[in-house]
């Protein structure tokens, strides 16, 4: 994988004016309304929100698992409304990379078989075979690839899902929670390895989280509440901490 340079322009994720309504009986609720997001490649950015904020729908749109009711989404400045199911489903599986809170992970494969599995299915293992290699020596699981996941920890699992999320190469890696069946130390391990991979191989990760750990490790960090954009901050900013401590109060 590349590193973006100074000459790319186009997002690799353009979200504009996501609404996303469910009826509940006689009532509508608005799980999303109005919202944007820009990722450029190369970034790290995190989404922050208290429960019932929009975060699970809105990464449920960005990965296409669902649609919105109104608005738009770009991978790569490729436009994804109007596509049927079939590609869709081709989008899915060569555009984006997904990592689970429980790793989703097929028990009875080897921690090789289920990185490669998404390539299998796309007809590109051969093509995966390098990136395998790349993957496995950056994420520290080359000596855990003929493990069955029930002989590997939960950061070994969840470091095998996040190979696996890579391994077609994808415009975007959406992250739900990764952290959130690990214990502190072995999340920060996680989290550090998904920091390493967008700063040296030019990774473009959205992670959804409550984790204020977690968030802080990424670029920028978005905020929503009620399904609208409250407002984000760069962790970069030297006012971070009290802009965070300022969102999670109000």
């Amino acid at each position: 994988m590349n590193a973006p340079t100074a000459a790319t322009t186009v997002p690799a994720l353009a979200a504009v004016g996501l609404h996303k309504r469910y009826v509940l009986g006689d009532e509508v609720v608005h799980a999303l309304r109005g919202v944007d997001l820009t990722v450029q490649p190369g970034e790290f950015v995190a989404v922050m929100g208290p429960s019932g904020s929009g975060k699970s729908t809105l990464l449920h749109l960005l990965g296409l698992l669902d649609a919105p009711d109104e608005g738009t989404i770009a991978l790569a400045g490729e436009a994804t409304e109007g596509l049927d199911d079939d590609a869709l489903t081709d989008v899915r599986r060569q555009r984006l990379g997904f990592v689970f809170q429980a790793f989703e992970l097929v028990p009875n494969l080897t921690a090789r078989e289920n990185v490669v599995l998404p390539a299998e299915i796309a007809d590109e293992a051969a093509a995966a075979a390098e990136r395998l290699t790349m993957l496995a020596d950056a994420l520290g699981i080359t000596d855990r690839l003929d493990h069955r996941p029930g002989q590997l920890s939960g950061g070994q699992r969840q470091r095998v899902a996040i190979a696996r999320a890579l391994i077609n190469d994808p415009v975007l890696v959406l992250a739900d929670e990764p952290t959130g069946n690990l214990d502190s130390h072995t999340g920060r391990e996680v989290l550090d390895l998904l920091r390493s991979g967008v700063d040296r191989h030019g990774w473009t990760v959205v992670v959804v989280t409550h984790d204020v750990q977690a968030a802080l490790t990424a670029d920028r960090i978005v905020f929503l509440r009620d399904g609208a954009i409250a407002g984000e901050a760069r962790t970069d900013a030297a006012d971070v901490r009290a802009q965070l401590d300022g969102f999670l109060a109000g």
